[in-house]
């Protein structure tokens, strides 16, 4: 297992897919390096992409607000991604692109050790939980994996596109904030 320190110097010199080559800046992840909650997103879009930290956009923008309103503290999460670097056109990382990237990923769950993980869409779902995970129908439900609480979810993008997800992704991150006050 990296350091924080050896993770950032191996993501920054990180060539081993074409996402390495285009980016602007890498986008490892914000917050609490020990926090009990960590958010999985897809990966970073151009405003990541030029600031080099996670869901500084538009939809980062939604789970501020949404975090603010369940009355999460800044110190009980932290954010990541499936891939560090953005996709061109904002487009899904190739299952290349991402198994690439996730021993990077694996080594930031394994530093920060978080009590639950919440995949913020189908992307994330995908390769935390399962190959075949279908969000619409699993979103909302847990998963528990060495000792540790998965719950899927949608992405806060998917809102920007489709307002009716607004409840249910409302109601799944004040299931996440229970169980943290359950569990702690």
């Amino acid at each position: 297992m990296l350091t924080w320190e050896q993770l950032n110097l191996a993501c920054g010199s990180c060539q081993l897919c074409e996402l390495g080559k285009l980016r602007n800046n890498i986008v490892i992840g914000k917050g609490n390096k020990n926090a009990p909650v960590m958010f999985i997103g897809e990966g970073p879009g151009e405003k990541e992409d030029l600031k080099g930290e996670p869901f500084v956009g538009a939809a980062g923008q939604l789970l501020d607000v949404l975090l603010d309103a369940l009355m999460f503290r800044s110190e009980e999460y932290y954010i990541a991604n499936i891939v560090k670097c953005r996709p061109p056109n904002n487009r899904v990382p190739s299952d290349k692109e991402a198994e690439r990237c996730l021993p990077y990923l694996r080594n930031q769950v394994a530093l920060i050790r978080p009590r639950i993980i919440v995949c913020l869409g189908s992307t994330a779902a995908k390769y935390v939980i399962s190959k075949d995970i279908k969000i619409t129908q699993m979103r909302g439900k847990w998963h528990e994996q060495k000792g540790c609480w998965i719950m899927p979810t949608f992405h806060p993008a998917a809102l920007l596109r489709d307002s009716t997800k607004k409840v249910p992704l409302f109601s799944d991150i004040k299931a996440v904030k229970a169980k943290l006050s359950e569990i702690l």
